[in-house]
């Protein structure tokens, strides 16, 4: 079995692939960062309660945004697991089918997302992730990553307007049916993900126009079923598409 770590800025997420499919997924918030054996206990934990055995685990592939993060995730790894982890960074993108200009600048998420979009469609693509940030991936047929447009993520969009504003409520992430807000909740869910649907057609449609061709477009991320107007600009959804990029490195690393 694989593990697979994709270190985010809110979450940490663990992923176990039984070689067929992603059995389980765990989630583990990123801040405060946590000691090594905090991580170790949650993992045992947890499989603990799926009845898994931790000897199973034969493979580890880790994606980390947050460099404090790095040395703690391989040694608590390599203590549950005496098997070196593959660290998702530059020194091993020679060894993948994808490249980019700019490797020193490019987060490892979205290195796992171009990997995962270009193994699985090898079309020109662009992949949407609705995470802490909100990230437009542009791969191209033969496995070049184009480019990436980063802008705020739903909650941290919500976040910043609440937490600098004096008489703003906390909002729920909930799209309303009109896109005209009536009270202060619906004015801020309406300015905000009303707001991000026009922003995300816009953003496809300029790329598209750009790259001068019809271009996939794939979702991935935890946010993305909440903007459910956009899933007909999708070509497909998948949760699952960052866990897989990872798997598709490990593989190409590890022949």
């Amino acid at each position: 079995m694989l593990l697979a770590i994709d270190a985010g800025n809110t979450n940490i997420v663990f992923g176990i692939h039984d070689g067929n499919s992603w059995i389980h997924e765990w989630r583990f918030d990123t801040l405060p960062v946590k000691n090594q054996i905090e991580y170790e206990m949650f993992l045992r934990l947890n499989f603990l309660e799926y009845n898994l055995k931790i000897e199973q685990v034969n493979r580890v592939v880790i994606s980390s945004v947050v460099p404090e993060l790095n040395d703690i995730l391989s040694q608590f790894t390599l203590t549950l697991i005496s098997e070196e982890p593959v660290f998702v960074g530059p020194k091993i993108y020679d060894k993948l089918p994808i490249s980019t200009q700019n490797p020193y600048e490019i987060g490892t998420d979205l290195i796992a997302n171009a990997m995962a979009g270009y193994t699985l469609y090898q079309q020109d693509i662009v992949i949407v992730d609705f995470g802490t940030a909100l990230t437009f991936t542009v791969v191209d047929s033969e496995g070049n990553i184009k480019g990436v447009n980063i802008a705020p993520g739903l909650k941290t969009a919500i976040k910043a307007l609440v937490g600098n504003t004096a008489q703003l409520p906390d909002v729920p992430l909930e799209l309303p049916e009109s896109v005209i807000g009536t009270n202060t909740t619906t004015a801020i869910q309406n300015g905000v993900l009303w707001g991000y649907v026009a922003m995300v057609e816009g953003m496809l449609d300029r790329i598209q126009a750009e790259m001068k061709k019809e271009i996939k477009v794939i979702a991935t991320g935890g946010l993305s079923a909440i903007l459910h107007p956009l899933h007909k600009r999708f070509d497909q959804v998948n949760r699952h598409l960052t866990l897989e990029g990872l798997r598709f490195i490990h593989k190409a690393v590890i022949k």
